[in-house]
Order: C-alpha cells, then sequence, then structure tokens
C-alpha cells in the first residue's frame, strides 16, 4: 500500500504543478478541433493540389469530408535495420484502410539517425537534436490539414520522442503508434561485451570485432538489448499508444503484418468521424505519463528517458521533474532483466511473458493508474494479454501467462529484483545528474576517489591507451552538454572503465553528457547539470581532486571547500572542433537554444 500511495501522491503533485499549463494545451487542442481540422475547410485548390496523385476510387473519397483520411508519418529507410521494415507498411495500411471505408496517405518522411552507426563519430553531435528535427518534419507533414488521425511509423532512440512531441502538439488529432519489432536473436549480448573488451586491449584485432558485431546486430529489427529503442516500445504500449502486445513482435512475420493492418483500423475508428474520438492529447494525461516512467523502472528502462519524458510530457503541458522521476524509481521495484541488466535480449524477455505480463503484475500491485484512455478504449487491462495470431490471419489476444517462463529473466512483483527502479537523481555541489544502477553491483555504487578531468572521450581513450589509467579513479568527461557539442551519447568510455573495473580498480564516470540505455556495470553519473559550458561546477573540478559518488544516498560531491570551488573559473576550452563538418554546422542555432538536460534539452523551450 505504501508504494501505492506514493504513485498517487507523485501524480497528484505533478497533477497540481502542470494545472495552469494544461488547461491552456488543452483549450488550445479544442480550438484546433473546433476549427474543423480536416478537408472541410481547404478551398477546392488546396483539395486538388492534397490528392492529385491519388487513385481515382480515393480522390473520389476525399472529395467530400465524411470518409476520414490517416496521416502516415514514416521514419523508414533501409540503412537502419530497425526501420527498415516499414518500407511495406504503407501499402498495408492503405489496404486495411480501405478495408474500413477510409484512406490513408503518406503525410510525411522523417529522418532517423542510428546511435549505433555514430557512436564516437562527429554525428553523434547531431543526435540529441534529431528529437526536434523529428518533431518539426512531422508537424510540416501534417500541416497539410488533409487528415482526421496519424500513425506513427517509428522506433529508435529519438525517432518516438520526437514523433511522441509531435503528435502531442497536433493532440487533436487521434494517433497509434506502429512498430516493427525487434530483430531475432543473435550472438549473446555478454559474449560481444567480452569481444569488445578483448578488442580495447588489443587481445582481438578488428576482424574478431566485427565478425561479433554482425553476428549480434545480423538482420531487419531492433538491436535486441534493452536500450532506448526497446525502451520506446515498452513506452508506447504502456502508455496505451500502441495497440495491445504489439511492441515486442518480430519484423517479417504474419502476426506483425496482421498488428499492422489492426492499427490502421484503429486510428481511423478514433476520428471525431465517428463516435469515439479520442484525440490524444486529451488521452495522455498525467497519469499515462506517470505509467511510462513507472514502466521504466520496472524493466530498467534507458537513461535517455529523463530527458525525453520530461520533453514529451512539456508537449502536452506536463510539467514532469527529475524528483517525480526518481521518486517513483523509489516506489517502484525492479522485475526484468535484460542486457544491460541481465544476460537475456528482448526476445527472451518476451518469451518469458513481456509486456502483458509485466502490466498485469503492476497493475495488481496498485502501482499503474488503470483509469486511463488508450488506444484500445478506457482502461489498461486489456493490455495485460499476449497476442497471437488467428486462423483467419487477425490478432487474437489471450491472458498474459500466470507465471514467468524464465525468472531469470521476469519475475512477478513478489520475487522483485530489487526494490526500487535504479534510477536515481544525484544531488550536490556538482548540481544534479543521474544514475542508472540496476546493473551496478552494491558494492560499486559508492566511489571516493581523484578525478582524471577530460574534456572528450577520445582524451580518456588515449589516456587508457598509454597506460595513464591503471588506478582508481573518477573520470570526469566535461563539456559534452546541450549547449556545448549536443550531449552525444559516450559508449567509447563504456569499453574501457568496464576492463579497468574489471581490473579491480575502483571507477566512476562522471559527465556532463549521456550514455543512453547501454549504461551498465560502471557507475556513471551522467547528464550533469549545469553543464560545464554554463559555468556548472563540473568544469571546476581540477585533476586530482576527491570525487565523491553515492549512488544509494543519491549524492554527487567534489570534495573541495565551497569558497575554494566558488573562486574557481571554468577554464575557456576550444569547442570550435564541434561546430562544423557532418553537419554540425548546420545546428548551430540548436546548441544555442538547447534547455538544460533536467528541463529535457529541447530547442523549443517547452519545459
Amino acid at each position: 500500500m505504501g508504494a501505492r500511495k506514493d504513485i498517487e501522491a507523485i501524480t497528484d503533485r505533478i497533477r497540481e504543478r502542470s494545472k495552469a499549463s494544461r488547461e491552456i494545451y488543452l483549450q488550445r487542442i479544442a480550438d484546433a478541433a473546433s476549427r474543423t481540422a480536416n478537408r472541410a475547410v481547404l478551398s477546392c485548390g488546396n483539395l486538388a493540389h492534397g490528392f492529385a496523385a491519388c487513385s481515382a476510387a480515393d480522390k473520389a473519397a476525399l472529395s467530400g469530408d465524411k470518409v476520414p483520411n490517416l496521416g502516415i508519418i514514416t521514419a523508414y529507410n533501409d540503412m537502419l535495420s530497425a526501420h527498415q521494415p516499414f518500407e511495406t507498411y504503407p501499402q498495408l495500411i492503405k489496404e486495411a484502410a480501405r478495408e474500413v471505408d477510409g484512406t490513408a496517405q503518406v503525410a510525411g518522411g522523417v529522418p532517423a539517425m542510428c546511435d549505433g552507426v555514430t557512436q564516437g563519430q562527429p554525428g553523434m553531435e547531431l543526435s540529441l537534436f534529431s528529437r526536434d528535427v523529428i518533431a518539426m518534419a512531422t508537424a510540416i507533414g501534417l500541416s497539410h490539414n488533409m487528415f482526421d488521425a496519424a500513425v506513427y511509423l517509428g522506433v529508435c532512440d529519438k525517432i518516438v520522442p520526437g514523433l511522441m512531441i509531435a503528435a502531442l502538439t497536433f493532440g487533436h488529432l487521434p494517433c497509434v503508434f506502429i512498430p516493427a519489432g525487434p530483430m531475432t536473436s543473435g550472438l549473446p549480448n555478454d559474449e560481444k561485451a567480452k569481444i569488445r573488451q578483448l578488442y580495447a586491449e588489443g587481445k582481438v584485432g578488428r576482424a574478431e570485432l566485427l565478425e561479433a558485431e554482425s553476428k549480434s546486430y545480423h538482420g531487419p529489427g531492433t538491436c535486441t538489448f534493452y536500450g532506448t529503442a526497446n525502451s520506446n516500445q515498452m513506452l508506447m504500449e504502456i502508455m496505451g499508444l500502441h495497440t495491445p502486445g504489439a511492441s515486442f513482435v518480430n519484423p517479417g512475420t504474419p502476426l506483425r503484418d496482421a498488428l499492422t493492418r489492426e492499427a490502421a483500423k484503429r486510428a481511423l475508428s478514433l476520428t471525431a468521424l465517428g463516435n469515439a474520438y479520442t484525440p490524444v492529447g486529451r488521452m495522455i494525461d498525467e497519469r499515462s505519463i506517470v505509467n511510462g516512467v513507472v514502466g521504466l523502472h520496472a524493466t530498467g528502462g534507458s537513461t535517455n528517458h529523463t530527458i525525453h519524458l520530461i520533453a514529451i510530457a512539456a508537449a502536452a503541458g506536463i510539467r514532469l521533474t527529475w524528483q517525480d522521476i526518481s521518486d517513483l524509481s523509489d516506489a517502484t521495484p525492479l522485475l526484468a532483466r535484460v542486457y544491460p541488466n541481465g544476460l537475456a535480449d528482448v526476445n527472451h524477455f518476451h518469451a518469458a511473458g513481456g509486456l502483458g505480463f509485466l502490466i498485469r503484475e503492476l497493475l495488481d500491485a496498485g502501482l499503474l493508474h488503470e483509469d486511463v484512455q488508450t488506444v484500445w478504449g478506457d482502461g489498461l487491462h486489456p493490455y495485460a494479454i499476449e497476442a497471437k495470431l488467428a486462423a483467419d490471419g487477425s490478432v487474437a489476444r489471450d491472458p498474459a501467462p500466470a507465471s514467468s517462463g524464465d525468472e531469470k529473466v521476469l519475475v512477478p512483483y513478489a520475487k522483485a529484483f530489487q526494490p526500487s527502479g535504479g534510477l536515481k537523481v544525484l544531488t550536490g555541489n556538482l548540481g544534479h545528474a543521474i544514475i542508472k544502477t540496476s546493473a551496478v553491483k552494491p558494492e560499486r555504487r559508492l566511489i571516493e576517489a581523484p578525478a582524471v578531468v577530460l574534456d572528450s572521450q577520445e582524451a580518456l581513450h588515449d589516456a587508457f591507451k598509454a597506460g595513464e589509467l591503471d588506478r582508481d579513479f573518477v573520470a570526469v568527461v566535461r563539456f559534452q552538454g546541450p549547449r556545448a557539442n549536443g550531449m552525444p551519447e559516450l559508449h567509447k568510455l563504456t569499453t574501457i572503465l568496464g576492463v579497468l573495473q574489471d581490473r579491480g580498480h575502483r571507477v566512476a564516470l562522471v559527465t556532463d553528457g549521456r550514455m543512453s540505455g547501454a549504461s551498465g556495470k560502471v557507475p556513471a553519473a551522467i547528464h550533469v547539470t549545469p553543464e560545464a559550458l554554463e559555468g556548472g561546477p563540473i568544469g571546476k573540478i581540477c585533476d586530482g581532486d576527491i570525487v565523491r559518488l553515492d549512488a544509494d544516498n543519491g549524492t554527487l560531491e567534489v570534495l573541495v571547500a565551497d569558497a575554494e570551488l566558488k573562486a574557481r573559473k571554468v577554464p575557456l576550452i576550444d569547442l570550435s572542433g564541434n561546430e562544423y563538418g557532418f553537419g554540425r554546422e548546420l545546428f548551430a542555432g540548436f546548441r544555442q537554444m538547447a534547455g538544460r538536460a533536467d528541463q529535457g534539452a529541447s530547442a523549443f523551450g517547452m519545459a
């Protein structure tokens, strides 16, 4: 009962804090709906342009305002394994729309970049900002005002948050998110990690490393570890934006196609032209956001969502804070262990009972708000299911299994792996930071060691190769925040620090950059805010200062007298190398406008 009351209290305080901004938002989407936000307001010239390339039958349907038209926003490209399956979706969706006397058009495409390709490369400095570009590109696609509802085809790291921000900006439109599913299991993630560490130590060559990586990332679908992409899919389902059971069905299967057709029909059933009008801006409220955060904690999900969820909530007029996220973590037990929080991948999680089992357990424990609206109707209980293929090719649903198929991967509430979700806010004289502890052993959660101060992950890599880091230390990697260089993920540090930890050293990371869903066994205080470029105390740490990171008690400090720390100046460093090349010069405005990490790091100023 204590955890249930805590979650209700946190929801109440979010609601109270958001009252004014939420009322303004709801009035705006009501105004948009009242202006007949569909083809009826378009001139004949407008409309003729809008359906010029359609078939004769679709032109006839679109000539009036009684046939619902579905806008498709797609993140398809065939370089990203997770998005390649979307190539065939528009045709499936159009066929499904016609079966229910509707139409569908591709309203627009949005960029979709892969952090796995850009890790450690200059392009990674565009990654976080791509979220806001995706939201803007979606707005352009929907601005034609041809649509009565929308479906969103996106999976990976910044794509789903960007689509969500846009969907809520067009909150008068109903919408359904349609996933593509994870690739089938390849080389186990722990084996891949071992090869990476051996390569970092020079014990295997590039050929062996590439072979291991290729066996791990080997086909269409999302990467199978539980990073931001798969955390996105969990969020869309537990927040009621997927059809039930849609998240983790593999691409290219009859069930995947059946779910896609069903989602298109469902979106068309929710328009203002019917009797079940469900605008997404009203559907997603404070309870939905809290359910998403609880799901994130119960599954040990991506730290990126401590940024994205704040920006998503702000797009709906909801004021979510890091403290809300941290307090919800304290009230939510960890029920899943999927790499990097365990050895299993997301396919093993799905086979063990998956989201249906997890949602049922959290609902029975009173840790989710059941009384929410979803794209499936009222209440979250319809999501406590397992989706299957019916004999006629449609989707059938059975109740979630009564017991886990593998308690090394997924456990009932009564057998939780740990009492809290493992995401915490750290506070102290360095400001605020986030740490993910679900994969960090308890004896590693308190680190007190001298600082090694660096201004890039390449500098730490060079120091490691030079043999300068075989000792206890805290790596302080600064000038990695949104305004400095776009806040790239710093995955090149993961393997190096893991090697040093395995050698018996007590090491940790403190940075104003990101580490994402792959944050693993090394304690990492990330998203430190204020960032160094804004004069944040992280920029005042000197080599040899003792830094104390205490994840259990939620503190992050440099053990320097307050007066001395205040008197220190953040050094001026040359960041011009981050300002051009690989398109970075086009994002100068984004860097200047970017908000703080604890405010969603958005260029829109919503939070």
